[in-house]
């Protein structure tokens, strides 16, 4: 039956593409070509390469923690997210989620079905100064990243096809609309006012609760405690992560500008602090000073700074690296992982993370860093209105993300087993889902 699904969506998409000047209707380019900035243009090249980066970086990341059984499924998931996410992106997902809004929830992806009408002599409203095209293709790096951050709670006991297939139902009913309310004009969380400058609820919160969610789902792993394979890949990957990370957050600036050296900025120290706060942490309540703590410190200062990156000062900056690092160790040490088995902290570090900082940004945002934050200031500068902003879209969030998320996984199971079976999970998924082996 599975071969027969493939088949039909190859020769589907296979189709569609070679009659698609046929069936979609052109959107007419202007007489006149929009004039665009050649320095925004170079810098958002380089910077939608460097996100790109940060998924084969977190692949080396996931992939050394779990035991030698597992590395290359592990590995695998996150370069099978830039395979079929980039695909989906391109015929359907983009325009869901940046196309013109239904109700301020998702966008209709009819204008921009297989890219059409997303050109090189057009431009995004709020990025007029590069290539519609540049923008759609920078986004789709951001909805790529995200499923495969997922991985790391149900690592070593998913079934690789029904990860696939969550991962497509993730991006159509979560990511996009999330993406829409965030970042279009149009979107309900932007007309609110929320801040989220790179991805602290897209992004981030998503996959967390998701993680949440399908770890529950799943169940715990046979075996719990397994040596991480490679203590070397982990460092590798958070090298790859925090190198890309600066296009994440400096590049969502949307052009080669004070922003986005801002951004720079405040990522550069935010990951710092929190590695830091990670270590010294570890050793006051009694462990060693770990290679494994300092990356995980590293990128949950990542994480928590993308939400604020263009909207704070780098002493707030610094603030958010190490607070989040503190709140992020303490929910890892206190996690139920008897009952839960989210192999990978995916939830305590990327959820708690993005959410300590969508909720800092509401403390510190301020208009000197960043103009477009207006009088609705960090609640530091004594104006809540921002803050309960923040508060809100954080709640809606949570419940949307892990709830979707959750009848997802239910979905899924249902059309095809999303747990492998004890005598394979045993085996490992590297021999047991691909035949391969360290």
């Amino acid at each position: 039956m599975r071969k027969i699904i493939l088949s039909v969506i190859l020769i589907t998409i296979l189709v569609l593409t070679f009659i698609s000047n046929f069936i979609i209707a052109d959107n007419p380019i202007p007489a006149e070509a929009v004039k665009f900035d050649t320095g925004d243009t170079a810098w958002m090249i380089v910077a939608t390469a460097f996100v790109l980066l940060m998924t084969p970086g977190l692949g080396f990341f996931y992939g050394g923690m779990v035991g030698k059984k597992n590395v290359i499924s592990t590995m695998l998931q996150s370069f099978m997210a830039m395979v079929i996410v980039t695909i989906l992106w391109t015929v359907v997902a983009f325009g869901l989620a940046f196309g013109p809004t239904i109700g301020g929830i998702i966008g209709n992806p009819s204008y921009n079905l297989f890219f059409e009408g997303v050109g090189t002599n057009t431009a995004w409203s709020l990025a007029p100064t590069i290539p519609f095209i540049l923008f759609a293709l920078f986004q789709a790096k951001f909805a790529i990243i995200t499923p495969a951050l997922i991985t790391g709670a149900f690592a070593e006991r998913v079934r690789f096809w029904a990860y696939l297939l969550f991962m497509v139902l993730f991006i159509l009913f979560i990511y996009t609309p999330l993406a829409h309310m965030t970042w279009h004009p149009d979107g309900v969380f932007f007309k609110m006012g929320v801040l989220d400058f790179a991805g602290g609820t897209v992004v981030h919160m998503s996959a967390g609760w998701a993680a949440l969610a399908g770890a529950i789902f799943l169940g715990k792993r046979k075996v719990q405690k397994v040596n991480p394979a490679r203590i070397t890949y982990v460092l590798l990957g958070t090298g790859l992560l925090w190198f890309g990370w600066f296009g994440f957050n400096a590049g969502s600036a949307l052009g080669a500008n004070g922003l986005a050296a801002q951004a720079l900025g405040t990522t550069t120290v935010a990951a710092a602090a929190a590695a830091m706060a990670w270590v010294f942490l570890d050793k006051i309540l009694g462990h060693k000073l770990s290679a494994l703590g300092a990356c995980i410190g590293a990128v949950v200062g990542l994480v928590a700074i993308t939400p604020a990156a263009g909207f704070v000062s780098i002493s707030h900056a610094i603030f958010i690296g190490l607070f989040s690092a503190i709140v992020s160790n303490l929910v890892v040490s206190k996690f139920p992982k008897g009952k839960i088995d989210d192999a990978l902290d995916v939830f305590a570090c990327h959820g708690v993370g993005g959410m300590v900082g969508m909720l800092l940004t509401g403390v510190f945002a301020s208009k000197a860093i960043n103009p477009a934050v207006g009088d609705n200031q960090g609640l530091i500068f004594g104006t809540p209105t921002l803050f309960l902003n923040q508060l809100t879209a954080l709640v809606v969030v949570s419940i949307f993300a892990f709830v979707a998320s959750y009848v997802l996984f239910f979905v899924v199971n249902k059309i095809t087993p999303l747990r492998v079976t004890e005598e394979k999970e045993e085996l490992g998924l590297d021999i047991s889902q691909h035949g391969e082996f360290l």
